[in-house]
């Protein structure tokens, strides 16, 4: 990998989290013109129009940004991918293309970001061994907190793709079932127990044909990159719907995602084997290669820093999820989203979401304010922030994914 540059004619440093190491890919808008959405990269505090940058200087890739939306970039395939990353990089480090593509720059804080891509399925995982440990002692204490399959398979459900928006969107207290402890039956009623959840989220280019399996030493020829999730959780509703069948109203009310697409070409340096690695798995699993991540998780309520989860700690990788949701034949489709499940490490102050940090309302998590949270109140706000390793002693950003709780519509009850 060659050594971090920097942006010389931009001024962009080597160590800027959106230097030349990440070049992330999102979708935009400005004030000039509110309704033509367009795919921009970022660098340093600025974006680049990457459809007009390419009419001028790539036209044979210019058709894949039209539409103002990832997913055609992102059924073009890795080829594609390593072609417009290259172009990108000389662009902006090269003196000599400045003239071609500095009036195509414009500030990042004039520009409104949007979903990157079109969400085509969802699938969410449980790849955190600390994360499952948690949640078992705090529904099984006096039991064995993982479940026998845990060990074994990447556990995951499917979510809803049409609540998938991108950060900065407010998030709706849900409404729904719950049966409070004492309660005869079940009440309908505001969610109480409004829960956040940190976690990577990885973007699906390419996709497979129904029946075929995606084997893992594929995962870099289907999977163009990475980007932040909250998937935010109502946990009383998920507790009471959860037997037999799992996740479902409890979960399907909103999820987050940051508006930048960090390619995996990036994330290089920040490869590390996944725990899971050491045991005895199934083959399908076990030929997955070193596609763990170290990533430095941040996580902040009403601007508190609350949390820094490592995704290093996460014991199965997403070349993994990606092999184990294919292998019965399941097909992919470019926009496809799986993310990560929650990331927690093993110190309390590395709990990745609420339900842990404060023990399931047990034990209140007490804010620098002097305020306490047992769980999210209206009006609270949860930003998640990340970088990893870049080349050169660089860090590689992603941005953010943060959202804002608002008040349940009312109910008859």
């Amino acid at each position: 990998m060659a050594p971090a540059r920097a942006c010389d004619w931009l001024g962009v440093p080597a160590d800027h989290p959106f230097g030349l190491q990440t070049l992330p890919y999102g979708s935009f808008s400005d004030a000039h013109h509110p309704a033509r959405r367009r795919v921009g990269v970022a660098i340093g505090d600025r974006v680049l129009d990457l459809g007009a940058a390419a009419e001028r200087l790539l036209p044979g890739r210019a058709a894949d940004f039209a539409s103002g939306s990832l997913n055609e970039f992102l059924a073009a395939g890795d080829g594609a991918w390593a072609q417009v990353r290259a172009a990108l990089t000389d662009w902006l480090s090269q003196d000599h293309y400045r003239s071609a593509i500095e009036d195509l720059l414009v500030p990042a804080a004039a520009v409104t970001m949007h979903l990157p891509f079109t969400v085509a399925d969802y699938v969410d995982f449980y790849a955190s061994e600390q994360h499952a440990t948690n949640v078992g002692q705090i529904f099984r204490p006096d039991g064995e907190p993982l479940t026998p399959n845990w060990r074994h398979l990447p556990i995951g459900y499917h979510g809803r793709s049409g609540t998938v928006v991108v950060s900065g969107t407010a998030i709706r207290r849900p409404c729904g079932q719950s049966r409070p402890a004492g309660a005869p039956g079940p009440l309908y009623r505001a969610c109480r127990r409004l829960d956040f959840e940190a976690e990577l989220g990885f973007v699906v280019g390419v996709p497979s044909v129904l029946g075929e399996p995606v084997p893992a030493a594929r995962f870099a020829e289907h999977v163009f990159g990475a980007c932040l999730v909250n998937d935010w959780s109502a946990r009383d509703i998920q507790g009471w719907e959860s037997a037999p069948l799992g996740p479902f109203l409890g979960k399907s009310f909103g999820t987050t995602i940051s508006p930048w697409v960090v390619p995996l070409a990036a994330l290089e340096q920040a490869r590390v084997r996944p725990p899971s690695l050491a045991t005895e798995l199934a083959r399908y699993l076990a030929d997955s290669g070193d596609w763990g991540f170290d990533i430095d998780v941040e996580v902040r309520i009403n601007g508190h820093v609350v949390s820094r989860p490592p995704y290093s700690t996460m014991y199965w990788s997403p070349a993994q999820m990606l092999a184990h949701m294919t292998v019965n034949g399941a097909s992919l489709r470019t926009g496809d989203l799986f993310a990560s499940g929650t990331i927690s490490g093993p110190r309390p102050d590395q709990y990745g979401s609420l339900i842990e940090l404060a023990w399931a309302g047990q034990r209140p998590l007490a804010l620098p304010d002097g305020t306490t949270r047992g769980w999210l109140e209206d009006g609270d706000e949860v930003l998640i922030t990340a970088t990893a390793a870049g080349p050169d002693g660089s860090r590689v950003g992603f941005g953010d994914a943060h959202g804002q709780i608002t008040p349940a519509l009312p109910t008859e009850d």
